[in-house]
């Protein structure tokens, strides 16, 4: 288990309010922002891969110069060109820049460097997916290669290992001395099989033995108002799977999930949207509740789903949340009028 310092904060009224007004600016702004549900690998070393990104509908798109490129420096080298004569060529038809990723080889191999002095010159580029970050040093090594950039990137942090494990506190809180054009954190990511090869964990479809670490980077991600990326499914042609994954996940409070196939794609950014359940019973709530409060009430049974519950603030927090979702999805929201 992580260990947390209780810490004793000032009583004063002014720094509350300070502190929340930063919050709310924080999530208003992440309220309005495009959705960050599938997160597609493309491999840099295959052209054909390349060109099909240009139509795919995922949320984000990750050029892929690790893992999906063989481990040699010619092959590294090659991949770089390749995406950067892509980027070149292809720029009118590329995707937003906030759509488009590029996952770097680790701080811990001889490929990093040159990786980041490619990719930090192309302006399509607006994420980094840093693989292996074991610790805040990781982070802060990439963000000193960037100290002389002209313009903010936003880092993944992947965790990978019993490290990041336990590195995970101030790894989720990590800021650039650099400032914004350092680096800023966000989103954390959980790359299971990564994990699994350092732990000796046994993977099961049960996903039993990934609980309890994926739910710590949910959490801590939410600490942090971080992003929170799920694992891969690596059963790609099993879509019946995947859908499960997928509501596992979402259910442990992931936002989104990492996509290998583009197969994947759509069951993910279907999944990782309020169902139409979901979004009647919170348009419910937020209707009865409003009635309640007029008549000067703050909790009140409601039925809902054929179940009786008793609804007050923190479930209207949540039903809150559904909506907006579901109104940055581009979902139907039903007119709720008894």
């Amino acid at each position: 288990m992580l260990g947390f310092k209780t810490l004793a904060l000032p009583k004063n009224k002014n720094w509350g309010f300070s502190f929340n007004i930063a919050r709310f600016r924080h999530d208003v702004a992440h309220s309005t922002s495009p959705l960050q549900r599938s997160y597609l690998y493309v491999p840099t070393s295959s052209d054909r891969m390349l060109e099909k990104s240009l139509t795919s509908s995922s949320d984000v798109i990750i050029y892929d110069l690790e893992d999906s490129v063989p481990p040699s420096p010619a092959a590294k080298a090659d991949a770089r060109q390749r995406l950067a004569t892509f980027m070149k060529t292809r720029a009118s038809e590329l995707p937003d820049p906030s759509r488009i990723a590029v996952r770097l080889n680790s701080v811990h191999t001889g490929f990093f460097q040159e990786d980041v002095k490619l990719t930090a010159s192309i302006p399509h580029i607006s994420t980094f997916v840093l693989p292996k970050v074991h610790s805040t040093k990781d982070l802060d090594t990439v963000s000193n290669e960037l100290s002389q950039s002209t313009r903010p990137v936003n880092f993944v942090a992947s965790i990978e290992s019993a490290l990041s494990y336990y590195n995970l506190p101030s790894i989720a809180s990590w800021k650039s001395n650099s400032g914004a054009n350092g680096g800023l954190l966000s989103a954390l990511l959980f790359a299971a099989e990564d994990f699994c090869a350092d732990t000796s964990i046994i993977r099961t479809p049960s996903r039993r033995e990934l609980l309890h670490v994926r739910s710590e980077i949910v959490l801590m991600a939410k600490a942090f108002r971080l992003q929170a990326i799920d694992m891969v499914c690596v059963n790609y042609k099993d879509l019946d799977y995947l859908k499960q994954e997928c509501q596992d996940g979402r259910e442990l409070g992931f936002t989104g999930k990492q996509a290998i196939h583009p197969n994947q794609v759509d069951i993910i950014q279907s999944t990782f949207v309020p169902t139409p359940k979901e979004i009647l019973r919170a348009a419910r709530i937020v209707h009865s509740m409003k009635k309640a409060h007029a008549s000067n009430r703050g909790a009140i049974g409601l039925q809902t789903g054929g179940i009786d519950e008793m609804i007050d603030e923190p479930m209207i927090k949540q039903a809150q949340n559904t909506i907006r979702m579901a109104e940055r999805a581009g979902l139907e929201i039903p007119e709720i009028t008894d």
